[in-house]
């Protein structure tokens, strides 16, 4: 199963034949459907339609088939329809306009505020009698199965785009952790060191008040205590973890976005702790430098479905 970004875009155009299956005349010519998709990352799955009015019967059935196969993003929808590069505007003819104007006024008469009818009103009612072929549902629903399967191919592109650039992070991640891995026993060894040669150094000062191995427990004791607070192996585990599980969704695929970005929380935490837990300059660097890998990858994950 792929990974998808849910940044996508596809715009999809169809002149449908007429009902008999014929091809269009110059003198009835075919509208041209188009339909555009575009998606930009969220938080769950919003949808917007921008129709024209007369294909505001349309909504519902775009609505479920998007539903059907995208589960995040917002996502905005766009149709229009025209009746095509060779189209010519036809008066209506004489028997449709007698029966527009009597149907206007048997409405006025049941309904004195409505509104007198308009040059464009007429024309658009009178289309359908001057021989153009108007496209049915059927037509703009398989159009818009077409404009979906080319929004998901688009997602899924940017979702492997998205999937090579994370693993490659991962990878890099995983070298910082192992250089970080050989910095924490070296330093406790030099930490114990300096201790006991402070511990020396104060014997050598010492007015006998304090017996020596007190005083050398104590060094021990504080470079022990020591040891503990700088001790990042846990956290480098938990990391390792995190990197193996984001690892293993990025090849599962599927909707895995809000898991992945649930998990780059978890490592900008460890990373965090890395840096407070630093006690020398190159375990510190290493933090920084985790710390801009996880942010980069935090923003690229955010477009994840």
């Amino acid at each position: 199963m792929s990974v998808y970004s849910m940044t996508g875009y596809a715009s999809v155009q169809h002149s449908p034949l007429p009902a008999d299956g014929e091809s269009p005349t110059p003198s009835a010519p075919t509208a041209r459907l188009g339909l555009e998709i575009r998606s930009v990352n969220s938080r769950f799955l919003d949808l917007s339609f921008r129709l024209p009015e007369d294909l505001r019967q349309l909504e519902p059935g775009l609505r479920e088939l998007i539903t059907r196969h995208i589960k995040r993003g917002k996502v905005e929808v766009r149709a229009s329809q025209d009746a095509g590069d060779g189209a010519t505007l036809q008066a209506p003819n004489h028997q449709a306009l007698q029966k527009i104007a009597a149907l206007q006024d048997k409405i006025q008469d049941w309904l004195p505020s409505a509104r007198a009818l308009s040059v464009a009103d007429v024309l658009r009612m009178s289309a359908g009698s001057s021989g153009s072929s108007a496209p049915n549902e059927a037509d703009w629903m398989q159009l818009a199965s077409q404009a979906v399967q080319a929004l998901l191919e688009a997602r899924g592109r940017e979702g492997a785009r998205l999937t090579e650039m994370l693993l490659g992070h991962i990878e890099q991640l995983r070298s910082l952790a192992d250089l970080a891995v050989p910095l924490v026993p070296q330093l406790v060894e030099q930490q114990r060191l300096r201790f006991l040669e402070r511990w020396k150094d104060a014997m050598a000062l010492a007015d006998g008040s304090h017996l020596p191995e007190t005083a050398q427990d104590r060094a021990l004791t504080e470079a022990t205590s020591f040891a503990i607070r700088i001790d990042v192996a846990e956290e480098l585990t938990r990391l390792r973890s995190h990197l193996d599980e984001l690892s293993r969704l990025l090849t599962k695929g599927g909707d895995v976005g809000k898991r992945l970005d649930f998990l780059i929380q978890e490592l900008h935490r460890e990373a965090n702790t890395l840096g407070s837990k630093s006690a020398v300059l190159e375990m510190t660097r290493i933090s920084v430098d985790m710390k801009v890998l996880i942010e980069q990858m935090r923003e690229q994950v955010q477009n994840i479905e």
